[in-house]
């Protein structure tokens, strides 16, 4: 099982440039960027972690500038947006982006999606809230089309555009994965209908352990034709437990995400040099 880290990068935390090589360092498998283009003074969704928002939301760096800084600094480390919000960007600007990354990085690009759960940020970007899963299913189609073929095109009822050029490719073939993020079981059902993978919280308000679901996503998986080895699956905020990561491990999960507050590295390295001998645990 692989243990990566993510990071909210803000003007007062550690730089991507300063933690990637950190993290490779200490055999981290992957590093990790959310994503909020803004944050709307009003609010008509709760928080999904529950309580007040916290600042590092407010202040969130753009994920693709962050990890190809990331990218520049390192040999091995894989980079994950964690997640990009896709149903508030272009995606024949986006597929480019990924494109790109997955190029310059040498194939090591892990694009985390998600549809988001701030109905006012997302409605500013002109996304009707009611049908974002939708229009997140038909961009990352769109976008798929455009990572694989050489004159691609798509026709839906969101994205519409005819024959195109658009390069580069990506490195990875087809592409880089797609790793759905989110909650059991709507995130999950997602995940196995167009993902090449799940994220999944540790916990939520509504459950306690999301591996309370494993075997429920499996059997869904399976029903689908698809099996562990075709959605592995990345659980986001693990305790420091050597005893749950290795339950997570017996249990299949592929990776586990570690959440760094946006600090410094005074405040940053003690914890990875904490979670580099947990690495060896697992």
């Amino acid at each position: 099982m692989h243990i990566g880290a993510a990071m909210f990068f803000t003007d007062y935390s550690m730089s991507p440039a300063e933690l990637a090589p950190a993290l490779e360092a200490r055999g981290f498998e992957s590093l990790w960027a959310p994503e909020h283009s803004h944050i709307p003074l009003t609010r008509k969704t709760p928080f999904a972690g529950g309580g007040e928002l916290p600042k590092k939301y407010y202040d969130a760096m753009d994920p693709f500038v962050t990890l190809t800084a990331a990218a520049a600094v390192t040999k091995t480390l894989k980079l994950g947006t964690g997640i990009c919000l896709v149903v508030q960007r272009d995606p024949i600007q986006t597929a480019k982006l990924v494109a790109s990354i997955d190029q310059i990085s040498g194939g090591r690009f892990l694009f985390g999606i998600g549809n988001g759960w701030n109905q006012d940020e997302i409605e500013d970007h002109g996304t009707v809230f009611a049908t974002r899963h939708k229009l997140a299913r038909e961009r990352i189609a769109a976008m798929q089309a455009i990572w694989t073929q050489t004159k691609p095109e798509y026709h839906g009822e969101f994205v519409n555009f005819g024959p195109m050029m658009a390069w580069p490719k990506p490195v990875q073939k087809p592409h880089p994965p797609i790793i759905v993020g989110g909650a059991f079981p709507y995130a999950a059902r997602r995940a196995i209908r167009y993902g090449n993978g799940w994220i999944p919280h540790k916990s939520r308000p509504q459950y306690g352990d999301v591996s309370d679901f494993l075997p429920q996503f499996r059997q869904m998986a399976a029903e689908a034709g698809r099996g562990p080895d075709d959605l592995p699956v990345t659980i986001w905020g693990p305790a420091e437990d050597a005893d749950q990561l290795r339950r997570y491990r017996d249990m299949g999960v592929a990776r586990v995400v570690v959440s760094l507050e946006s600090e410094k590295a005074d405040g940053i390295l003690p914890g990875l040099d904490r979670w580099a001998k947990m690495i060896t645990l697992v």
